[in-house]
């Protein structure tokens, strides 16, 4: 499976942005966004369930984004809105091939994994 990630750039502090992942390959059965923060570990940000777009979020970004299915095969999308300074990272798109409901937030979870996309977020 190949990722391939965009969407990212620089936004102001309650602005919007949105990620955007096309995944080409095997039968996906989640997918997932990820970031990482200069120094800090990578940490799970939201994910979708394929076949029944199930979604689930991390805490800090409840009710402020939204994963989504696209139209395409095998695309996905992150809509961040009321960004803060915080939300600062390297955001990477993760697609599963065997993922399980118990362990769609964790990093081991996934198996294939997008090149990264920075979004910065000015105050």
């Amino acid at each position: 499976v190949q990722l391939q990630t965009s969407g990212g750039g620089l936004v102001q502090a309650g602005g919007s942005l949105r990620l955007s992942c096309a995944a080409s390959g095997r039968t996906i059965r989640s997918m997932a966004w990820f970031r990482q923060a200069p120094g800090k570990e990578r940490e799970f940000v939201a994910a979708i369930w394929w076949t029944t777009s199930s979604t689930y979020y991390a805490d800090s970004v409840k009710g402020r984004v939204i994963v989504s299915r696209g139209n395409a095969k095998n695309t996905v999308y992150l809509q961040m809105n009321s960004l803060k300074p915080e939300d600062t990272a390297v955001y990477y798109c993760a697609a599963g091939t065997n993922t399980i409901l118990s362990n769609l937030r964790q990093r081991a979870a996934y198996n294939y994994w997008g090149q990264g996309s920075l979004v910065t977020v000015s105050s």
